[in-house]
């Protein structure tokens, strides 16, 4: 199927060839008919990719501040990798279709195949199949004119704003921007029965204003706008302002104010400044000024938006999607008309055109809809990038990699320290994301890539498979990986559960016995974790010195706040961050001490967010060792992350940050210092790479990543209950 996207470093736009989405849980499969140009958001989105670096650099700050930091922890070569990895990257453009419905998801109630669907949101994109969650889509009535439901994103939009500006019949509103947006805003309001005035500075979008959807049109220069404005609401002035302006100059707010009737509402939907001047409207007038979030209620929220949990009618009468609703409710009642705003249709391949008018803009418009041909056929196959057998003729290859899940730390870690030879190359990648996978695809010089992990599991051509996706998943595709008998390197976390450890480790135990027993002629996969820090050069200096043998560690973590509603937080999807980052550290300790934990308590100060994360967990061992745990969410990011003391045999060892060791020893103190922070993930990938290759086995034995995934999830058991948890160390080792 093909997409239209373009790449944030030259802003050069294309109809790509990208695999069909997968029906992920809690969404449907749509197919296309017609996908609307939001003029606003994505021409700015495409005005940005088509500047320069020092614009895009100012256009975000916030990006910049973090390659900044980046720079300074990480070193040039992760920044310069962080840095083409956004700006390499295929970016879909869209947020705003309508089709019909291919495929439901088995938890989506209310939605059927072959009904016909307007959709919102970044998933909502200009491609021919897209898959987008539940909440996010709206069922519309047979016969319903595709071509206005299009508009079902910036109509659900234009309906918040109203909603903020919360008006009563016969009162009246002015709308400050009369373009796509400002004339849905109009078309909204009028059929409240609103009077509506609009303004805006360009004369053409007046007049078409003027036409269908205005009681008084006005330009921002016309002589003597605030006493018009005054005489047609009988002096009172207006009951609520709503801008949909976008701009950087303060006229639109400062004007509201100035039009506004005391006690009067200032809604911003638009995106302009709001540093107002306080005398002598908004003071004297006790204006209120309020900001409108996109489609309404839900929008952002994780829960809503993507788990599809509703929020009830009774609390919440108007969500994004009652707001979808009610706007595709007002087209098929014909209460109102956007046909008149379609001023140009474009098909697909012509797409890169529709942005071209929109930058140049070589003659007028409003609306740029992008036709879809539904007569067209569509395979599930992965989407070829590259001829398999360019540059291997003569090459034997030992090591053929399947990638799932490419994302921020893949693309840093892990993919660049993959070799390139010794017999190893990239089959396959998948991502959740066909631009995603497309692009990683590209710039890695993988052959294919999909949006379906079974392409990479069935590949028989592969034997080796990295993992790298959400931590829900990580259990699952490691059983379909070794039950297929490939090779795994899984990153952190192995799994979420206990059921989900006990079952990965009686499948490894299984072939470990018999390993013909799931796959012919088959051997025992190699199954590793990326536990990274036990193979940084620092660490491994540490190790030769300390031997085995009983000693007394603490590792203190720095790890600053996470908000909730991240993913990682999600209990569901990420595990929260003892899951996801601390089994990192329990790993370190038992591989510094060469023995298993036997025992583990955990005790955490509640945070103000309601997350466990400001924790310390303490650890016994086998051997007679000892570890603490320290890991703190309540810090401040100026102090380095992570510093490891060791005491041992009348020594002590402290590593700061995996980038000084300092050593103290008979009375005298030894430094080794690196230029840049290194955590081991270079070191990590290339054992791996090199077990496969050799056939030389496990490089991280599989009790110690039994033992370290089972204390990370007793470590919670013992948060619950406040007591330590004893291990049996006979049931650690398979």
């Amino acid at each position: 199927m093909q997409q239209l996207a373009q790449k944030l470093k030259n802003g050069a736009m294309q109809v790509l060839e990208i695999s069909v989405p997968a029906l992920a849980q809690g969404c449907i499969l749509v197919r296309n008919h017609y996908s609307l140009i939001s003029a606003g958001t994505e021409g700015s989105t495409v005005k940005t990719a088509r500047s320069g670096l020092i614009a895009k650099a100012k256009e975000r700050p916030q990006q910049v501040k973090q390659v900044i930091d980046t720079l300074m922890t990480q070193g040039p070569v992760q920044t310069l990798r962080a840095v083409m990895k956004k700006l390499d990257a295929h970016t879909p453009l869209g947020y705003s279709c309508c089709g019909e419905v291919l495929q439901v998801a088995p938890d989506v109630m209310g939605i059927r195949t072959g009904d016909l669907v307007a959709c919102g949101g970044l998933t909502a994109s200009h491609a021919e199949i897209v898959s987008v969650p539940a909440n996010l889509c709206v069922r519309l009535h047979p016969g319903t004119d595709l071509r206005q439901a299009a508009y079902n994103t910036l109509g659900a939009i234009a309906m918040q704003g109203v909603r903020q500006a919360d008006l009563r019949l016969g009162e009246s509103c002015a709308v400050i921007g009369m373009g796509l947006l400002g004339q849905l805003t109009a078309l909204v309001l009028r059929a409240a029965g609103v009077k509506v005035i609009g303004i805006d500075i360009d004369r053409s979008m007046i007049e078409v204003g003027a036409t269908h959807c205005l009681d008084l049109a006005l330009t921002r220069d016309d002589e003597g706008i605030v006493a018009k404005i005054e005489e047609f609401t009988d002096a009172i002035g207006c009951d609520a302002v709503i801008i949909t302006a976008a701009t950087s100059s303060l006229d639109p707010i400062n004007f509201a104010g100035s039009i506004s009737r005391k006690r009067g509402t200032v809604v911003i939907v638009g995106a302009v400044p709001s540093g107002f001047d306080r005398d002598p409207h908004y003071y004297r007038k006790e204006l209120q000024v309020r900001m409108s979030c996109s489609y309404g209620p839900g929008r952002y929220d994780p829960s809503y938006e993507e788990k599809g949990i509703d929020y009830p009618a009774a609390y919440v009468r108007w969500t994004e999607n009652r707001n979808m609703q009610a706007f595709q409710e007002l087209i098929h009642s014909r209460k109102i008309d956007v046909s008149y705003l379609t001023t140009h249709t474009f098909p697909l391949e012509q797409a890169p055109a529709a942005y071209d008018l929109l930058m140049e803009r070589s003659e007028p418009f409003i609306g740029l809809l992008i036709e879809y041909d539904i007569e067209k056929e569509f395979n599930a196959n992965p989407v070829k990038i590259q001829i398999a057998s360019q540059g291997r003729r003569g090459k034997t290859v030992s090591v053929a990699v399947g990638f799932i899940g490419a994302g921020s730390y893949a693309q840093s870690h892990l993919l660049p320290n993959i070799p390139r030879d010794n017999g190893v190359v990239l089959k396959g990648v998948m991502t959740g994301t066909g631009t995603g996978a497309r692009s990683v695809g590209e710039r890695y010089g993988f052959d294919y890539c999909t949006c379906d992990e079974r392409d990479i599991f069935t590949d028989a051509g592969i034997n080796t498979v990295f993992i790298a996706s959400r931590h829900d998943s990580h259990a699952r595709y490691v059983l379909d990986a070794l039950r297929a008998g490939k090779n795994v390197f899984v990153e952190k976390p192995l799994c979420m559960t206990e059921l989900e450890l006990f079952e990965i480790a009686e499948l490894y135990r299984l072939m470990r016995a018999d390993p013909q027993s799931l796959a012919p002629n088959a051997q025992c996969p190699i199954l590793m974790v990326g536990f990274n820090r036990r193979f940084s050069p620092l660490a491994q200096a540490v190790k030769e010195q300390v031997g085995n043998g009983p000693l007394a560690m603490q590792y203190r973590v720095n790890a600053g706040t996470i908000p909730r509603e991240s993913w990682i937080q999600d209990p569901e999807t990420g595990g929260g961050r003892i899951i996801g980052e601390v089994c990192h550290f329990i790993d370190f300790l038992t591989f510094m001490n060469g023995s298993l934990p036997n025992s583990v308590h955990a005790t955490a100060m509640r945070s103000a967010i309601g997350t466990d994360d400001t924790l310390t967990i303490t650890l016994g061992f086998i051997n007679g060792s000892i570890g603490t745990v320290s890991y703190f969410a309540n810090g401040d990011k100026s102090l380095a992350k992570e510093r490891v003391e060791i005491f041992a045999h009348g020594s002590v060892y402290l590593l700061d940050d995996f980038k000084s060791l300092s050593i103290h020893a008979h009375g005298r103190k030894k430094e080794k210092k690196l230029l840049v922070q290194d955590k081991g993930q270079k070191q990590e990938v290339a054992a791996f790479i090199e077990a496969v290759a050799s056939g030389t086995g496990s490089v991280i034995p599989f009790d110690e990543i039994y033992s370290t995934t089972l204390v990370t999830l007793k470590a919670l058991e013992s948060l619950r209950t406040g007591e330590s948890v004893t291990l049996r160390s006979a049931g650690l080792c398979l």
